[in-house]
């Protein structure tokens, strides 16, 4: 401050006047950051996981569904299921609208009850039609029953996804029921299990997105929750 600067300032408080100091814009940017950075919430994270699709009879109304709320999800897919009909058209959508695509073997069996050579053939198969509708690599799979052989770990690259809050909802045909068991057990970071081949399950997934979104939940797909 030079000296015909200094003698305006006591002249000012002299007066009774609180003079007008400016504040550099940079350190403005940077208090209106750390504002921000306090206030900002972090929300906790889960994961919505769909076995057994697609489904030519729901599966639309849930990818509907999902895009409406700005939501992504992880489909487990039988590799049959993706042969039938246009159902490969849901699995191209699933891929455009940003969620994850996992492998469930191509005919829903049990890894560990049947031969190595056979259980790498389910998941091969399967990989193999999701990669030509998807152009992507195949890295998760969710083994049926949720057993996975420890020896085939070292046969194909892929990591195995299980579950934390699973409703039965293949057994339940009341969507009231699945949504309250869900929601009264989801806890942070939790993989929740669903069916994408039933309307009881598909109805109830966007009720489970919508209170869960009200609890403030961030919903994400089930990588997200895998990362160290």
């Amino acid at each position: 401050m030079d000296g015909e600067s200094a003698d305006s300032y006591l002249c000012f408080l002299l007066l009774g006047i609180q003079p007008f100091v400016d504040i550099p814009a940079e350190r403005e940017v940077q208090s209106v950051s750390a504002d921000v950075e306090q206030t900002e919430e972090i929300r906790p994270k889960i994961a919505l996981t769909f076995d057994d699709g697609p489904s030519a009879a729901y599966t639309e109304k849930l990818l509907d569904g999902l895009r409406e709320r700005d939501v992504h999800a992880t489909f487990f897919l039988i590799g049959e299921n993706i042969e039938k009909g246009d159902n490969a058209l849901l699995v191209r959508q699933m891929a455009r609208d940003g969620h994850l695509i996992g492998n469930h073997t191509y005919h829903h069996v049990q890894l560990t009850k049947i031969k190595e050579e056979e259980a790498l053939k389910e998941l091969e198969e399967t990989n193999r039609l999701i990669e030509k509708i998807t152009g992507n690599p195949v890295e998760y799979v969710r083994p049926p029953f949720g057993e996975f052989p420890k020896g085939l770990s070292a046969k194909i690259s892929m990591i195995p996804v299980m579950w934390t809050v699973d409703p039965l909802d293949w057994s339940v045909k009341d969507t009231e029921k699945i949504v309250s068991k869900v929601v009264t057990q989801a806890k942070e970071n939790d993989m929740i299990l669903l069916h994408d081949c039933y309307g009881t399950s598909v109805e109830a997934a966007l009720q489970i997105i919508d209170r869960l979104k009200e609890k403030g939940f961030e919903f994400v797909t089930a990588d997200r929750l895998l990362l160290p």
